[in-house]
């Protein structure tokens, strides 16, 4: 993988079994994919969330004042059984080290939690190259609106609040500053433009349920 350049990141359970089963589950993956976007966190996630929250909240302070990151993220959304990230990768091997520890990390609270044992996720997370500004906005509606097409959410007006994508980021309704949004939101008048797009496009990703350039399942 190429620095500089956003890659479509794909990978779901073994054996598509659930990964995602609780609210805290969806919290504790999506908060956990979000610390380890960083370059050497000094402690693990688990020990992180054992800080007090002022101390939590200093770290993160000094975590975005280094500006130090393994990726970016461009948009996200954690389904049942799988998740889907675009991201840029920042230094070079950034993406294999960033889903090396969000996936370890995860894959051992998911055991604990669940007193199972074993891998979570299939062994090789996929990924997809971007070419081109289109292929990326592209990419962040599919990727928001996966929740709607796959039947996770049954309306467009569940899926503009579903909590563990960015599409309330994107829309301006939710207050996380986790994705790095000027790259797709930039080719529109205003979010309401981008909005449209995504929801002029949401039935027809539901009838098709697979679009085959993006879509890595």
């Amino acid at each position: 993988m190429v620095s500089e350049y956003y890659y479509h990141i794909f990978n779901r359970g073994v054996d598509h079994r659930p990964t995602f089963t609780s609210k805290k589950e969806y919290e504790r993956a999506m908060l956990s994919a979000f610390y380890y976007r960083n370059i050497k966190p000094p402690v693990k996630y688990s020990n992180y969330l054992k800080f007090s929250s002022e101390r939590r909240s200093e770290f993160l302070k000094d975590f975005e004042k280094r500006n130090e990151k393994l990726v970016e993220f461009v948009s996200y959304s954690f389904m049942p059984n799988h998740f889907h990230f675009l991201l840029k990768q920042v230094v070079d091997n950034g993406i294999v080290k960033f889903m090396s520890n969000f996936q370890n990390s995860y894959t051992k609270y998911f055991n604990i939690r669940n007193e199972r044992t074993g891998p979570l996720f299939t062994g090789n997370f996929k990924s997809v190259l971007v070419e081109s500004d289109s292929q990326l906005i592209h990419l962040t509606r599919y990727i928001h609106v996966n929740t709607y097409a796959s039947g996770v959410v049954n309306s467009l007006e569940d899926l503009i609040t579903y909590p563990w994508s960015s599409l309330p980021e994107y829309l301006g309704l939710s207050k996380d500053k986790f994705c790095e949004k000027g790259a797709a939101l930039g080719k529109f008048k205003n979010v309401e433009k981008y909005k449209e797009f995504v929801f002029d496009n949401a039935d027809y990703q539901k009838k098709l349920k697979l679009i085959k350039y993006l879509a890595l399942e």
